[in-house]
C-alpha cells in the first residue's frame, strides 16, 4: 500500500469514528431529554419543576415546540430536516 492511500483510509476512519461519537453523544441527549420529561411528569410539584433537576426539562421542550409552531412553514421545514436527520442514523 502507498503511504497516501494509508492517509486515505486513516483520514476515513478518523470521519467515521467522529461520526459515531456524535451520533452516540446525540442519543444520550435524547434519553436524558426524555428521562427528564418522564422525571418532571411523575414527581413534579404545581410549578412543574422537580426539586433534583436544575432546570424545567418539559417546559423547554413544550417552549422549543411552540417557538417552531409560531414560525410556520419555516418552523415545520426545521422540524422535518430534525426528523430527518435522526432518522436516517437510526
Amino acid at each position: 500500500m502507498s503511504p497516501s492511500t494509508q492517509r486515505g483510509e486513516l483520514k476515513v476512519h478518523f470521519i467515521d469514528t467522529v461520526r459515531r461519537w456524535v451520533g452516540s453523544l446525540a442519543e444520550l441527549g435524547i434519553a436524558i431529554i426524555a428521562l427528564g420529561v418522564v422525571l418532571q411528569v411523575l414527581f413534579g410539584d404545581d410549578s412543574g419543576a422537580v426539586p433534583f433537576l436544575p432546570m424545567d426539562v418539559l417546559g423547554s421542550v413544550v417552549g422549543f415546540v411552540d417557538a417552531l409552531g409560531s414560525q410556520g412553514l419555516v418552523g415545520l421545514v426545521a422540524l422535518g430536516i430534525l426528523w430527518w436527520a435522526y432518522s436516517k442514523r437510526a
